[in-house]
């Protein structure tokens, strides 16, 4: 009882002081340390070099290209104003009177395009708020409205979404990005749809007018951008890219020498999700810059190093929390933990697959981070519970990647915090609504999404 006491402490101390502004590269392995000095008294050098650092260099080993070309692809959309073009011209073409829905959708296909939630909130900030101040909409929906288009069914819901979150269950179930295509749609227009709803409610109950304007309340920027056409071009082709090396050129190539101990001893089957994603951005990007040359040709260098270190922060934060997962999972206390959270919906693996990641993502404020955890830790568990039970890889994917869009957004969360500080807003005066859009909805689309995996298998 006292190693989980210290596990929970330890996590309970790695929310807090990350709510508190301190590097996760400084906390995760010292809160790792500290469990392992107070629940077993074990070799700290050890279980630093040995254990935490052997997990967190084989995440980033496996997903930096994911990070890096994600970067990359949404700093030359900003660089070239293709991200501020898509936003106005969605926001524009649907006008005033649909304005939730504008910005909504606008977010949505930027992010399902590959941009990075960062670069869409700081992309749609200023278009949005002149148009919530020319709709006379409450400026304190903006944040929400922009939540529920960046951080919820494109992230983890939509088939084909090169989100690192739908990128990190691929190794651990042999799926592709497009795992579960029905029941993720379904559960992508759920989120959608009811978020929408809530908004537009809230709209209506706090009545017309923008509230006083701060002094970060921006005008729309202008000068030379591309079309519309040009502008969506990229992300379309990292969609419809994705998609042809996930089901036509990977599995048409000769990869036969996979199974050699130099190259894993692996084969295309575990390896295409992650190519095909790798190929799309690559391709996509490159096409962006043809397309942009002129505008973006004086600035290139310094704009791919922009996007190369925007990269940086995020995987290793991300794998910093793989690192102290690892080291957690090596206690001898874990294993009661994981024997209670194996047992959690009895002889269905996808509640517990459910209720285990939903609550890492929520403990550590980040869905690829708890998400991380969650499978570092018991993913060969899950298939093996998945197998058992006659529950498709694909299913245990889908499952795995709507769980962490829920919890993940809680106050501590860093791109809430980001997009707060972003729209100029308090945790008071704008978090109530994130907090329905992001979490509550994206939790009841969870129970749908479990309940109709059970009853009707993966589709």
């Amino acid at each position: 009882m006292i190693g989980i006491l210290v596990i929970l402490l330890a996590l309970g101390a790695l929310i807090y002081f990350a709510y508190r502004g301190l590097s996760l590269l400084l906390l995760a392995p010292a809160m790792a340390m500290l469990a392992v000095l107070f629940a077993e008294g074990g070799p700290l050098l050890a279980s630093y070099t040995q254990i935490f650092m052997q997990a967190t260099g084989g995440f980033i080993i496996q997903y930096f290209p994911l990070f890096l070309l994600g970067a990359v692809f949404g700093k030359l959309m900003e660089a070239s104003g293709s991200a501020r073009v898509l936003a106005d011209g969605i926001i524009r073409g649907l006008g005033p009177s649909r304005a939730i829905l504008a910005v909504i959708l606008s977010c949505a296909a930027m992010t399902y395009g590959g941009v990075s939630l960062f670069v869409v909130a700081f992309a749609v900030w200023p278009i949005a708020s002149a148009l919530f101040r020319e709709a006379d909409l409450p400026r304190m929906l903006i944040p929400a409205t922009i939540a529920l288009g960046a951080f919820t069914f494109t992230m983890t819901a939509l088939p084909g979404t090169p989100a690192i979150q739908n990128a990190i269950p691929m190794p651990y179930f042999g799926t592709t990005p497009f795992a579960a295509p029905g029941l993720g749609l379904i559960t992508g227009a759920l989120m959608l749809g009811l978020g929408w709803g809530w908004l537009e409610y809230r709209a209506r109950a706090l009545g017309p007018g923008y509230g006083d304007l701060s002094e970060i309340d921006p005008e729309p920027e202008t000068g030379d951008a591309p079309g519309l056409a040009v502008a969506a071009a990229p992300l379309l082709l990292v969609l419809a890219l994705n998609l042809g090396f996930t089901f036509l050129v990977i599995p048409a190539m000769d990869t036969g020498y996979l199974a050699l101990p130099e190259f894993g001893a692996t084969d295309a089957d575990a390896l295409r999700g992650v190519w095909s994603i790798i190929a799309a951005l690559t391709l996509a990007s490159l096409a962006l810059v043809g397309m942009n040359w002129r505008r973006l040709a004086t600035g290139l260098s310094e704009t791919l190093d922009d996007g190369a270190r925007n990269a940086l922060k995020p995987i290793f934060n991300t794998a910093s929390l793989v690192g102290f997962g690892a080291v957690i999972a090596s206690l001898s206390a874990f294993g009661l933990i994981r024997d209670w959270v194996v047992t959690i919906g009895g002889d269905n693996p996808l509640i517990s697959l459910a209720v285990g990641t939903s609550l890492l993502a929520g403990m550590t404020g980040s869905a690829s981070g708890g998400m991380s955890i969650a499978l570092s830790t018991l993913g060969e568990t899950y298939l093996a519970m998945g197998q058992a039970a006659g529950v498709s890889p694909d299913l245990l994917h889908r499952v795995t990647a709507v769980a962490t869009g829920g919890l993940d957004a809680l106050p501590h969360n860093g791109a809430v915090i980001t997009l707060l500080t972003i729209c100029g807003l308090t945790h008071r005066e704008a978090y109530r609504d994130i907090f329905v859009v992001a979490v509550a909805i994206p939790v009841v689309a969870l129970v749908v999404l479990v309940v109709s995996g059970t009853m009707l298998g993966s589709f």
